[in-house]
């Protein structure tokens, strides 16, 4: 029998493998790097919460279980933003969204002349299934019994250039409270002199110097539609039902960590997970195109009878 230590050493180094080649092989996002960047101590945070109780009942009679409850984040998907339309910086799923009639285009108000002081932009978004599913559940297999996620391998959960009235015109979001009250839904705030920008209206326009916050605001923006259910624009949710010993994460909320928190993929590829606003020195893309997974919290424990009858969480 192999340790779980040995196992994930292993991991590692095939890891550490794939991503060297990836490295070696193109500048560009591809599915290999994404696999690999499971691996994340930081972005899993394993950690054994509680108990809970099942009643089991078989011919001899009935009974009462336990099982130990284990809350962990994963990798529901990747948010990729980018100026250009049909140039999602991740290769292999640039297919999903080219240019269409409604939806063509893109870039800034600027040319990026030092002397230029434009600070509209635009932003397309993608949100697609992680595809590292298979090597993240050998990777978080090592430290015990772990939860499945809601998100599905490739699956196109939100490609801006199919939402194009809501995306591209902000409608109807535009008049929502949020988007016309300076201080409602914001990323970051003015009193610690930090703001990156509004999350609403949640569309692909916003105005920022710093091209690496607008692709951070856009990346929340995209997070916070998929992650509720019943909003105006084109696209899938990604949530997972509750059920009897699982809990799944609920609706992103802009710097709560407890809600959601982001691993930068490129331009850099970060082996941390993060909440924005963050501070630390932000990478500019040449081409204004940027990625993040999008890790996400869940709880859940081993059913061990018919009857979930309920746990406890340790202090």
């Amino acid at each position: 029998m192999i340790h779980p230590f040995d196992q994930l050493r292993r991991l590692r180094l095939a890891v550490a493998s794939a991503l060297l080649v990836s490295a070696t092989g193109s500048h560009a996002l591809n599915t290999a790097t994404i696999v690999g960047s499971v691996a994340s101590p930081d972005c899993l945070e394993y950690r054994v919460v509680g108990i809970c109780y099942w009643l089991y009942c078989s011919w001899t009679g009935c009974r009462v279980r336990t099982s130990v409850k284990v809350r962990h984040y994963v990798p529901d998907a990747v948010v990729s933003n980018y100026s250009n339309t049909g140039e999602n910086p991740w290769v292999e799923v640039r297919p999903m969204s080219l240019p269409n009639p409604s939806a063509v285009a893109g870039g800034d108000g600027t040319t990026n002349q030092s002397h230029e002081n434009n600070l509209a932009k635009f932003k397309n978004a993608d949100v697609i299934g992680h595809p590292g599913a298979a090597v993240f559940n050998q990777f978080v297999a090592a430290s015990g019994y772990f939860c499945q996620g809601a998100g599905t391998a490739f699956m196109p959960y939100l490609l801006s250039t199919l939402d194009t009235l809501a995306w591209r015109y902000n409608v109807p979001e535009m008049v929502y409270p949020e988007a016309l009250i300076p201080g409602l839904r914001e990323v970051g705030a003015r009193t610690t002199l930090n703001l990156w920008g509004n999350v609403y209206p949640r569309g692909g326009f916003l105005h920022q110097t710093d091209d690496h916050k607008a692709g951070a605001v856009v990346a929340q923006r995209a997070g916070d539609i998929v992650t509720r259910f019943g909003q105006v624009h084109v696209y899938q949710p990604l949530l997972a039902i509750p059920q009897p010993g699982y809990w799944p994460a609920g609706a992103l909320l802009e710097g709560n960590a407890s809600t959601g928190k982001w691993q930068e993929l490129t331009p850099v590829l970060s082996s941390s997970c993060t909440v924005f606003p963050r501070s630390g020195f932000l990478t500019q893309a040449q081409q204004g195109d940027y990625a993040w997974a999008l890790w996400r919290p869940y709880a859940c424990c081993a059913r061990r009878g018919q009857v979930f009858l309920g746990s406890v969480d340790f202090l």
